[in-house]
């Protein structure tokens, strides 16, 4: 069962799914599209749940002590977002490495940091700083490289049509941004 807050997103969502279809020229009474507001509306709920998550109870104290300090690399974490210019999905990958400085983050996390920005109306360069910031931020690394990989259907489906281009996006923080060696060893690793 949902909770008080997901159930008046969806009541309050329906009325305009409603008001969509109907400008569309569409009747939104016809057999298939009777449920279609509440189920876009619980689509919408759910790709944009990252609003109403929080990034240290996603962590859930999962940063454990340890004295390593190599370079640790997490690879093809996929992600769906939603373009905030268009409101079509864009998909990808992300591929997060730190230096630990004292503590390593549980392994799962990556992926839900990643989950908590992409569910999220984006801009695929915001998403990428959000998810390096947020990973510095609970381990306190001495440096963290994120790397977005995505194809937007904005692209894709509409305006230009491309269907092959791919967008790359880049943060490093710390010693992943100041030192050239460390930061070769991250790009080396991604191969």
């Amino acid at each position: 069962m949902k909770n008080s807050t997901t159930a008046a997103i969806y009541e309050s969502l329906v009325p305009h799914y409603q008001a969509i279809l109907k400008n569309m020229g569409e009747d939104p009474q016809r057999e298939g599209l009777v449920d279609t507001p509440i189920r876009a509306a619980k689509a919408m709920e759910f790709l944009t749940q990252g609003y109403r998550q929080d990034l240290h109870t996603l962590v859930n104290g999962a940063v454990f002590t340890s004295d390593t300090d190599e370079l640790v690399i997490v690879k093809d974490i996929e992600f769906y977002s939603m373009c905030e210019h268009h409101l079509l999905p864009f998909i990808g990958k992300c591929h997060i490495g730190y230096l630990p400085k004292g503590k390593v983050l549980g392994l799962s996390k990556f992926a839900r940091i990643t989950d908590m920005f992409s569910r999220r109306l984006q801009i695929q360069e915001l998403l990428t700083k959000q998810i390096a910031e947020a990973v510095q931020e609970v381990t306190g690394a001495a440096g963290v490289a994120v790397i977005v990989e995505a194809r937007h259907l904005c692209m894709m489906m509409r305006g230009v049509e491309k269907q092959n281009s791919m967008m790359r996006t880049s943060v490093m923080l710390g010693q992943l941004r100041e030192n050239p060696t460390a930061r070769q060893e991250f790009f080396k690793l991604l191969d």
